[in-house]
Parts: C-alpha cells; sequence; structure tokens
C-alpha cells in the first residue's frame, strides 16, 4: 500500500509539473503573439478551448510513464540519470543532449507519418490537425492514442542511456519551447537563422507550418534529417512582406 501511494504521489507530481510547464510556456508565447502581432487568434476563441483540453488531458497521460520513472528513479536507481558529473566524460553531457534529441525526433518522425495514415489520422491525429492554423496552445493538442506515444520516449530513454540531470532538463526545455514555438503561426527566429545554413537542417515554425497546412510533408520535431533522407521535405512556409515573421498561407 505504502508504494502504490509512493507512485500515485509521484504521478500526480508529474501530472501537476508537466500541465503547469505547458501552461505557462505556451500562455507565455501566447502573450507574446498577442503583444507582436495583435489579432493573429483573433476568431480563434473556441479552437484555442480546444488546444487547452485536450492538451491538459496530454499532460496527465505524459505524467504517467514520468511518474513511475520518478519513482523508481528515487526509489530503486531504475534509470541512468546521474548527478555526479564525475560519473561520465564531460564531453558526454553535450553529446547526451544530442543524442536524446536526434532519438526523440527519429521517434516523432516515424510515429508522426503513421499517424498519418488515413485510419488513424480519423481516429486519432486529426485532433492536432483540427488547430488550423495552430496557436502557441497547440503543441500538446493531442488524441490520447498519440499523447502516449509521445509520452513513453524520454521515461523509455533515461532506462538504458545515461543522462546528467541538468541535460536531461536541457533536453525537456527545448522539446517544450520548440515544440510551442513551431505552432505559434509566426517565426520567432530571426530570418538569417531560418533561412541560414543552420535553418536547412533545424525545424522552427516556417517549416511545421506548412506542414499543417498541406499534411504529406514536413514530420519531424527538432532535425529536417528524416525528411531530407526520405524525401518529405517540403521546405519553409512563406513570410509576409508586410511582417517578416508571420507565416501566411494558412
Amino acid at each position: 500500500m505504502e508504494m502504490v501511494l509512493a507512485v500515485l504521489l509521484s504521478t500526480f507530481a508529474m501530472v501537476a509539473i508537466i500541465a503547469g510547464r505547458y501552461l505557462a510556456v505556451s500562455g507565455g508565447f501566447a502573450w507574446l503573439t498577442q503583444r507582436r502581432l495583435p489579432g493573429l487568434y483573433a476568431g480563434q476563441e473556441k479552437q484555442i478551448r480546444k488546444e487547452i483540453g485536450w492538451s491538459l488531458a496530454s499532460g496527465a497521460i505524459y505524467g504517467i510513464p514520468a511518474g513511475l520513472v520518478a519513482w523508481g528513479w528515487q526509489e530503486h536507481g531504475w534509470t541512468r540519470i546521474y548527478l555526479d558529473v564525475s560519473d561520465y566524460p564531460l564531453w558526454w553531457i553535450p553529446v547526451s543532449i544530442l543524442v536524446y534529441l536526434f532519438l526523440h525526433d527519429t521517434w516523432f518522425y516515424w510515429t508522426h507519418r503513421w499517424m498519418h495514415r488515413p485510419k488513424l489520422f480519423r481516429i486519432a491525429h486529426a485532433v492536432h490537425h483540427a488547430s488550423r492554423p495552430p496557436t502557441a496552445w497547440a503543441a500538446m493538442s493531442f488524441h490520447p492514442l498519440e499523447a502516449l506515444t509521445g509520452a513513453i520516449v524520454i521515461p523509455a530513454l533515461v532506462l538504458f542511456i545515461p543522462i546528467h540531470a541538468a541535460a536531461l532538463l536541457v533536453v525537456l526545455t527545448v522539446m517544450t519551447v520548440m515544440g510551442v514555438t513551431n505552432h505559434m503561426g509566426w517565426e520567432i527566429f530571426p530570418r538569417r537563422l531560418v533561412q541560414g545554413r543552420a535553418g536547412n537542417w533545424l525545424i522552427t515554425a516556417s517549416h511545421h507550418q506548412r506542414h499543417h497546412r498541406e499534411y504529406r510533408c514536413n514530420y519531424g520535431l527538432y532535425f529536417r534529417f528524416w525528411d531530407r533522407i526520405c524525401g518529405t521535405d517540403g521546405g519553409l512556409g512563406d513570410f509576409d512582406r508586410v511582417a517578416p515573421r508571420r507565416i501566411v498561407g494558412n
């Protein structure tokens, strides 16, 4: 009974953290959107309420494996998360971040393409694509089936691949920030980055917005690697000439 209570408390804590993180980050970028591009989300109030509802449900699903793994780490040392930087070479800290991001991106790309199969799209992925155009609140707006495919990735990785706790925090921060900024409907990053050499490999809103508009391209999360290898890279969205960072053609 004591173990069950500990697992439940850990799960509730992770659900609260994930939901709070979503509300804080998405809310912050939604506020920034209102300040930077007033009226961009005008008329989307009903859509935004749905995005928040689905996202909070997804947060609860994400919290279950996260809570179980957090409990196992604290009580039984199940994971490969470490706290002492001397446990592994210092170079492993930045490398581990890249490894996690690449593996997460790989999982996301292939499950995302799977979700675009007609039957699965109708059952699950259509929830996410109901955000037309997406807003800063849409990053976690998933059907429970799709949320489950995303919820297991990081908890699974920490069971097998060593990572310092601070590096894991970096991974989670990148995951959260890119998930939100890729859906905002405008490009927060400077044109010289998006249209430069880095933009040839990194995904920003200009790349992901085209996926929401055209569906059959740009499936990646962080990197354009798999899209380029598999011939599904549709390139960047268009920029409005009056507001250079606004994405048009939604």
